[in-house]
């Protein structure tokens, strides 16, 4: 399908995860409507991609609650600014790219005046929180997903959603464990094995986490010489805070990377990991992981009593049936990691099963996300639904 019609699409991305979705978004919508216009907020990405940035993406995030206190009456300017000028232009699509606290209160406005509505990335309400159900029904005329079991939960509460498939597997090519070790420089004897840790990209994760998983690397390297560790850094700031925190640690055969995380799973034969993306990029990459989390204890009892779910970690949902270990809170312990570790190295008929999974995953989940968004919201414009 391609059309001749001139549209003007309003979008707004928050973050640099959704400045990429954003910007391959807008590439793909405008292969289907070369005359296209794009108008908001987003980041370099969507910028280069062809939009019109009337903010910056960094004027609508927050950080903690000192930003919460300095910025909140901005971005709620902003915000009102965004709805009068989106209005005035006579958009014709709105679509919101995660930041769901910011998009929906937005979207509703713009929906309630006529304007259709897509949220591309649902917000995790089938996990915690389900009352937000409520104000996505009033916000979106279409919810885009990334995961299949997001569709029926919508269709279940009376939302229309499409499943577009997830970015992150349409990046991934088929895991080549040697490749990935030429490329970082690893040279791994044949009968050693190599552990990723990553304990997070921000800096409260790395101070709960990184040593915790220092020291259960010291267990598995006492267990056995063999094993070899390698830690990726999201930033050189994260690297500052690591060493501030545990120093050089000499006693351990570990090389450090400054970001290519991606490139580290897929050189490892196993991963520790922190709960987050990382972990369904490890599913993805085809290896085998245990997940780690720890937050202050009020975020953990406000999580407990809102959440809906029993696991934490997005592979458990994805797969057949839940195999990921979870260690969070005291349960995250080197003693305990190590436990995990050794059982998922001895377990080598789990080890086929679960190859076979997570290669179904990667499968099942790439299908070019930005066309299929592209697709979806053309559709609409078309035939009013997805």
């Amino acid at each position: 399908m391609k059309s001749e019609r001139s549209v003007l699409v309003g979008i707004v991305a928050g973050e640099v995860s959704g400045d990429a979705l954003g910007a391959g978004f807008i590439s793909e919508f405008k292969t289907l409507y070369p005359n296209a216009r794009f108008v908001g907020v987003g980041g370099p990405r969507m910028r280069e991609a062809g939009c019109n940035l009337l903010y910056e993406m960094g004027e609508i995030g927050l950080m903690g609650l000192d930003g919460v206190s300095r910025r909140l009456i901005a971005i709620l300017g902003i915000r009102n600014s965004l709805f009068g000028k989106f209005l005035y232009a006579k958009l014709d699509v709105f679509v919101g790219v995660d930041v769901p606290d910011f998009n929906l209160s937005l979207a509703a406005r713009l929906k309630k005046n006529g304007i259709p509505t897509v949220h591309y990335v649902s917000p995790t309400v089938w996990a915690w929180r389900a009352y937000r159900i409520h104000k996505i029904r009033r916000s979106v005329s279409r919810m885009l997903v990334l995961f299949p079991f997001e569709v029926e939960y919508y269709r279940k509460h009376r939302v229309p959603a499409s499943f577009v498939g997830h970015p992150i597997a349409d990046q991934i090519r088929q895991p080549d464990r040697e490749r990935a070790r030429r490329d970082l420089g690893l040279d791994i004897k044949i009968d050693h094995r190599l552990i990723a840790l990553l304990p997070g990209s921000r800096s409260y994760e790395i101070q709960r986490h990184a040593e915790i998983m220092i020291n259960a690397a010291r267990l598995l390297h006492q267990s056995d010489p063999a094993f070899e560790f390698v830690l990726p850094f999201a930033s050189p700031g994260m690297r500052q805070i690591f060493f501030d925190r545990l120093g050089e640690v000499p006693d351990l055969p570990v090389t450090f990377h400054d970001g290519r995380s991606r490139e580290v799973l897929e050189a490892s034969d196993f991963a520790i990991l922190a709960s987050g993306t990382a972990a369904l990029e490890a599913a993805l990459m085809e290896r085998r992981h245990v997940v780690v989390y720890k937050v202050s204890p009020l975020t953990w009892i406000i999580f407990r009593m809102l959440r809906k779910v029993t696991h934490y970690s997005m592979p458990n949902h994805l797969l057949s049936k839940p195999a990921i270990p979870e260690l969070t809170q005291r349960h995250a312990s080197a003693e305990n990691i190590c436990e995990c570790v050794r059982k998922l190295i001895d377990d080598t008929g789990q080890a086929k099963w679960l190859e076979g999974e997570f290669r179904e995953l990667r499968q099942q989940l790439q299908v070019n996300a930005s066309r299929k968004a592209a697709e979806c919201v053309a559709d609409m414009l078309e035939k009013g639904s997805c």
